[in-house]
């Protein structure tokens, strides 16, 4: 073949396969983006903090749950209609608010290795709190669930794959409670009670499931952004930022994921003490 015509068939040949290779590449680039996106995530990066402008929101039926932070040691109100939605099927978000009373929460998605030294910080204060877990937490972590449990703290249901519950069936919903539920009572002779959906995230049907499964919906009165193991900012923080923000019968959402909620546990439970509050055990939560 002489030198013009293989020229020729060259340009023709890259005039039709490289529209194809660029359309390819624009077809793929929203893909591995969205792959990026999702490994960077963790399971906790849609949860609920609580720094919203109103109470509760709801969307399709959803209640995204995130209070606006009460001031100067005043409780978070949320509007009427969600307060007796909750009432009717027994969920709660906050103790008795007459009293300096305060509940210890842990959400539990994933080990990052500080639930040992939150454990020996509440043993060594005399603290009960309540422990919740998913399915992957069980598989991976089940001696801290037996000491959990042999220290006489709670263990709660936060779903066996952590889904937004309101967007799945109520047969799946179902599924996800109750399988996470059977595990923890065959492995550790444990039945658990309280559920805290996963995200903040429920619905009147969610409630009415949970109650129909004998359980507790149990949300909170305080949390904050302490997820995120990338972005701790101290142990100093997470003290000024939970003790500003006390409040009779406060239920206190932390991650056992962060740092600073393990090194700040200790003077958080001292000084809790010397404002004059008291550590509840959540099961005297249970009806």
């Amino acid at each position: 073949m002489d030198k013009n015509k293989s020229g020729r068939l060259h340009s023709r040949m890259t005039a039709v396969v490289m529209p194809i290779v660029l359309l390819l590449a624009l077809m793929t680039f929203p893909v591995a983006r969205a792959i990026r996106t999702a490994e960077a995530q963790t399971p906790f990066d849609q949860e609920i903090t609580g720094n919203q402008d109103v109470a509760v929101g709801a969307m399709n039926g959803t209640i995204c749950w995130g209070l606006k932070r009460g001031e100067n040691g005043s409780v978070p109100e949320i509007p009427g209609t969600y307060k007796n939605l909750m009432a009717q099927y027994g969920a709660l978000y906050v103790g008795d608010t007459g009293e300096k009373t305060i509940y210890l929460t842990f959400d539990e998605g994933y080990e990052n290795g500080y639930t040992g030294k939150i454990l020996d910080t509440l043993n060594q204060y005399g603290v009960k709190g309540i422990f919740f877990i998913t399915g992957d937490y069980f598989e991976q972590n089940p001696e801290l669930i037996q000491r959990m449990i042999e220290e006489g703290h709670c263990v709660g249901n936060h779903s066996m794959n952590h889904p937004s519950l309101p967007g799945i069936s109520a047969k799946q919903a179902q599924d996800e409670i109750m399988e996470l539920h059977r595990l923890v009572q065959d492995e550790f002779g444990y039945e658990m009670r309280f559920l805290r959906p996963p995200k903040g995230e429920f619905s009147e049907g969610v409630l009415r499931l949970c109650k129909d499964l004998n359980y507790r919906c149990m949300l909170w009165s305080f949390a904050y952004k302490d997820w995120v193991v990338s972005e701790q900012k101290g142990a100093a923080y997470a003290l000024q930022t939970v003790m500003k923000n006390l409040h009779p019968g406060a239920i206190l959402l932390l991650h056992a994921v962060s740092s600073d909620n393990a090194e700040a546990l200790g003077q958080i439970i001292t000084q809790s003490q010397q404002a004059g509050y008291t550590f509840g055990n959540p099961e005297d939560l249970l009806p």
